[in-house]
């Protein structure tokens, strides 16, 4: 017989959104949960929502099951070969969404405390200067860090044996009363913490936990161009891991200081540059600041404020790249205040001027009443 289609199964639409499955998910294995659910058939059919949620709810599966539908999972869509239903771990699934409370073993892998797993990663702010952010730096910081225990080496204690209350499974089954009547439910047993096992001799250092805090100093190479927000993974020198399992990483996320002249804008920088009258007038030959030396940049005569200049590549370096920004010159002509007698003398004669004919003139004109 065909399998029942995925989308029927779980009630929705072959356009629904993945929190409109999960919804629906959750609503049908509350209700054929075999704890809660004693009727014929209650097992099989939760088992059903479940391996369809399993396909649905992973962009993948999904993918596939709609264009080979059950075949893609069965070696029938032209040779692909899909997951196995068999496999497929409903447990995990439903713990996942649900919490471990109902505790209905369905045949899955089981999820130990004792199964390697990798260390806590750690977030670290670190303020630059804008010199050390643009031409990148080594910093030193110093941090407390759980790492694996000399001692025990990672295992909290000395001659292992099972635990004897869970026999070994790392859970234990408790039967509840309620309304809907008695449930059995799974919780991690109290005596090893869901590990399975025991010790007959604790750790004296690290307290059984496997861990010992070590106030550690992290080197970190701040590549040139970082800005504001930019994060840097250093990989393995965070949390021990557990079990035996990989340490974590420590990501640096960076903060910059503003410069007192430059201003950024991504890998791009501007400078505001000031004019005299008479630069701006009759054209210059000004010396600039850039981030690496001064340049003496060529001003054509008739400059005004907020014309815009560029230098290429004179900007930043985009980080792990071979490729710079550019650096901006904005023009600010500045007026005097103060004139002496000679050079107020001067300026009215440059009144006399005749800019009539010039285009920003003659659009003003046109616009007097």
């Amino acid at each position: 017989m065909d399998k029942k289609d995925y989308y029927e199964i779980l009630g929705v639409s072959k356009t629904a959104t993945e929190e409109e499955i999960k919804r629906a998910f959750r609503k049908l294995a509350k209700q054929y949960h075999p704890d809660v659910n004693k009727e014929p058939g209650a097992e099989e059919k939760f088992k059903e929502i479940g391996e369809a949620y399993a396909v649905l709810s992973d962009p993948d599966k999904r993918r596939q099951y709609d264009q080979f539908g059950h075949a893609a999972f069965e070696g029938g869509a032209g040779g692909f070969q899909g997951f196995n239903m068999d496999d497929m771990d409903l447990g995990s699934i439903f713990d996942d969404l649900f919490g471990s409370s109902f505790g209905f073993n369905f045949g899955g892998s089981s999820r130990r405390k004792n199964a390697a797993s990798k260390g806590k990663d750690r977030l670290i702010r670190l303020t630059l200067t804008f010199e050390e952010a643009v031409f990148g730096c080594k910093k030193s910081i110093r941090m407390d860090l759980n790492e694996t225990c000399e001692k025990c080496h990672g295992a909290g204690g000395f001659h292992e044996k099972t635990c004897s209350k869970c026999n070994g499974r790392g859970t234990i089954v408790v039967e509840q009363k309620s309304m809907f009547g008695i449930f059995q439910t799974q919780t991690t047993c109290n005596e090893c913490g869901g590990s399975g096992h025991t010790f007959e001799e604790t750790c004296s250092k690290c307290h059984g936990t496997g861990h010992v805090k070590a106030n550690k100093e992290i080197v970190v190479t701040v590549p040139e161009g970082v800005d504001n927000g930019y994060q840097l993974r250093i990989s393995g020198k965070g949390e021990a891991g557990i079990n035996g399992g990989p340490n974590g990483d420590i990501y640096i996320e960076f903060d910059v200081k503003k410069h007192d002249f430059f201003e950024r804008d991504d890998e791009d920088i501007y400078l505001e540059v000031p004019l005299t009258i008479a630069e701006a007038i009759l054209g210059c030959k000004k010396e600039i600041p850039t981030l690496e030396n001064n340049v003496i940049l060529e001003i054509k005569a008739g400059a005004s404020t907020g014309d815009k200049l560029k230098l290429k590549g004179k900007g930043i370096k985009v980080p792990n790249s071979l490729r710079k920004g550019d650096m901006y010159v904005i023009l600010n002509v500045i007026i005097p205040t103060k004139l002496n007698r000679k050079q107020k003398k001067l300026i009215e004669e440059l009144r006399e001027t005749d800019l009539d004919d010039e285009p920003v003139f003659k659009n003003f004109k046109k616009h007097l009443k």
